[in-house]
């Protein structure tokens, strides 16, 4: 039996990042946090692998820089039914391969004198007044305090009773392809809404793999209801209408977690960060929302600690307060426009406003957004919404 303070279950973006955010908070605890790996890296992770400007951002301020082959992104390209449009605003991103990112990013926290046990999956969890212990094939943990960081099948989230399942699961397809001839120059992200057989969106991002440029495409569908949907065969029809074959590739199957408000995530002594507390169900957006989650957790559990509160009755709330809290609210309200029978109106005059993508990519990328330039897209969607018919192919090239 081995005492800690922290034990963090997931080796990836969420529970590192929660690793660092807290040794950054409270240096004293250093050697005192475990992150617990259930596989050794480097480690494949189905992912498109987007991330955010922001999530670098957040991870420089706390002293780590992951330096893995990337493609630099500085804009996004959408097409719908009512038109497409291409915005770009400097650099907001990049493109990574989770194998790499994920591998350089526990380097990093390793290098702060963070312990990271491998090949330790969590295989049981007993909270009680006195503490936490969690069960690994290594061995048996005694914690203060456990962070389910374990994604969208969350160990920790099912031992721990917290939230119950999920209504928004997505489920996604993904694989890496040579580029083609129709394929928008490699600085953009470019997503493809106009299919209206599922509930989401297929995408084509530009990538490196092993040296080589390649495409990583993929369809992401967000299960609103019980219909059955066969993604894989509107994938393979996309695909067939670029000229590739489907059957030529390694297809990656995986699935989301949505951020849902009334969901609980924490109980005393338990919290839940990043996918294993839901994510944003409308984009599928997880890595940086990862990243941020860490760095609400990090102080708050050195707060806590230091009170001897470690009840996190007020844990959901204090993610609520924050822009990442206000922002998965937001997105969560929006789904039921974009779900449902508005959503002609939302693709017309929210997705293809120039002023609304830009506002957009300014968020993604962490830079400040002014409030301002919301007014004139907002408008136009009430616009839309009493003169449905009007219309609104938009072209916007900058």
């Amino acid at each position: 039996m081995h005492d800690v303070e922290v034990a963090i279950v997931g080796g990836g973006p969420a529970g590192l990042s929660t690793a660092l955010f807290l040794a950054k908070a409270r240096p004293d605890l250093t050697e005192r946090i475990v992150v617990l790996e259930k596989k050794a890296y480097p480690r494949e992770k189905y992912c498109a692998g987007a991330v955010a400007a922001r999530a670098d951002a957040l991870l420089a301020s706390a002293g780590v820089r992951v330096d893995v082959p990337s493609v630099v992104i500085d804009g996004l390209s959408v097409r719908t039914q009512q038109g497409s449009g291409v915005n770009r605003h400097g650099r907001i991103g990049r493109v990574v391969r989770r194998i790499e990112f994920d591998h350089e990013l526990a380097s990093g926290v390793r290098a702060k004198g963070i312990r990271i046990e491998e090949n330790a999956r969590a295989t049981a969890l007993a909270v009680n007044e006195d503490g936490a212990i969690v069960t690994t094939p290594k061995g048996e943990l005694r914690a203060r305090v456990v962070v389910g960081a374990d994604g969208v099948g969350s160990f920790v989230r099912r031992a721990a009773a917290i939230g119950g399942d999920a209504d928004l699961l997505a489920q996604v397809i993904e694989l890496d392809t040579e580029p083609v001839q129709s394929d928008l120059p490699r600085d953009v992200l470019h997503f493809d809404t106009q299919d209206r057989t599922f509930s989401g969106y297929t995408w084509d991002f530009p990538t490196v793999v092993d040296g080589e440029e390649k495409v990583c495409r993929g369809i992401y569908h967000l299960r609103l209801d019980d219909r059955a949907v066969d993604i894989q065969s509107i994938l393979a029809r996309r695909l067939a209408a670029q000229g590739l074959d489907m059957n030529r590739y390694k297809l990656k199957r995986y699935a989301e977690r949505g951020f849902e408000p009334r969901r609980r995530q924490s109980s005393p002594r338990v919290l839940l960060v990043g996918e294993a507390a839901g994510i944003d169900g409308l984009s599928g957006e997880g890595i940086a929302q990862s990243i941020e989650y860490a760095a609400i957790a990090g102080p708050y559990i050195a707060e806590k600690l230091a009170e001897g509160d470690l009840s996190f009755r007020d844990w959901s709330a204090r993610v609520a307060r924050t822009k990442l809290g206000i922002d998965l609210r937001l997105r969560h309200r929006l789904l039921s426009y974009y779900g449902g029978r508005y959503r002609s109106w939302f693709e017309r005059h929210l997705l293809l406003t120039p002023e609304f993508i830009a506002c957009s990519m300014e968020r993604f990328a962490g830079q400040r957004v002014k409030t301002s330039r919301l007014v004139p897209p907002l408008l136009g969607a009430a616009w839309a919404f009493f003169v449905p018919d009007r219309d609104a192919d938009v072209v916007a090239a900058h």
